[in-house]
């Protein structure tokens, strides 16, 4: 495990003091990846996961950087684990404990949010909820009980690329992270389905949505939210009459 938390904490710290009013296009974001034992929230667990925190006005230079591997207390999927390459050995004798791991990701984003710094996630419910599911699962509490922001009463500030580009962008075919970087232009920074270089990547999408498309740049931290959760239902929707045609089962999944 590389360990700079503490590197983390004193860069937030530092980093300023955001308000409602700061764009998108300016603002300083916590990147969030995580890689797990599976993919249902609540009942697989985090094994390795990133934070990343861009200063807009330095990029890759002044990256701050948290990696974690951490010992779950359950066995990998097997489907899951030849995607993320970690096996169950290499957790027991690599992985940190997660009562500490845990505590101290929620404790690093709960400093963001003070700061108005929004948590970026590429399907970022993915990663919020698996993170909320250990949480509960270690009896710790969730990042909303530790901010002392308005995060308490709202919810999390979140940036989530993948609900952006669906809104603004009308390519067609499959939106993963690494066809999405490719479009974008954003080279990785090394081999997708590590948890820091989908982070990174994930991060470097703003910039270029930002120029491509300035009303992503223009949006202030006070629209964020409400701005996505618009766009996710409005690709929802569009999504359920496509598979309605088709007798399909729509979609009932909310963002968040």
């Amino acid at each position: 495990m590389t360990m700079t938390y503490d590197a983390l904490i004193a860069a937030l710290e530092h980093a300023p003091q955001q308000t409602d009013d700061t764009p998108l296009g300016s603002s300083w974001l916590l990147g969030f990846d995580t890689e797990t034992t599976g993919i249902a929230a609540g009942r697989d667990a985090i094994v390795s996961a990133t934070l990343v925190l861009r200063d807009p006005q330095q990029g890759h230079d002044g990256d701050a950087e948290a990696e974690w591997v951490i010992n779950p207390h359950m066995r990998m999927n097997p489907k899951a684990s030849a995607v993320n390459g970690f096996t169950d050995e290499y957790l027991a004798e690599h992985g940190m404990e997660p009562t500490d791991a845990i505590d101290q990701i929620a404790r690093a984003i709960a400093a963001a949010q003070d700061k108005n710094i929004p948590l970026l996630a590429y399907n970022a419910p993915f990663d919020v909820h698996m993170l909320e599911g250990d949480l509960h699962r270690w009896n710790l509490p969730q990042v909303s009980e530790r901010a002392d922001s308005t995060a308490a009463s709202s919810g999390l500030l979140v940036v989530d690329p993948l609900v952006i580009d669906r809104a603004v962008s009308k390519r067609r075919g499959k939106r993963t992270l690494t066809l999405t970087t490719e479009y974008y232009g954003v080279v990785p920074t090394g081999d997708f389905h590590n948890a820091t270089a989908d982070t990174v990547a994930a991060v470097d999408l703003i910039k270029p949505m930002s120029t491509l498309y300035p009303q992503v740049g223009h949006l202030t931290m006070g629209e964020l939210m409400e701005w996505q959760r618009e766009a996710y239902r409005s690709w929802q929707e569009s999504l359920n009459q496509w598979l309605e045609s088709r007798g399909r089962m729509p979609s009932h999944e909310s963002w968040l």
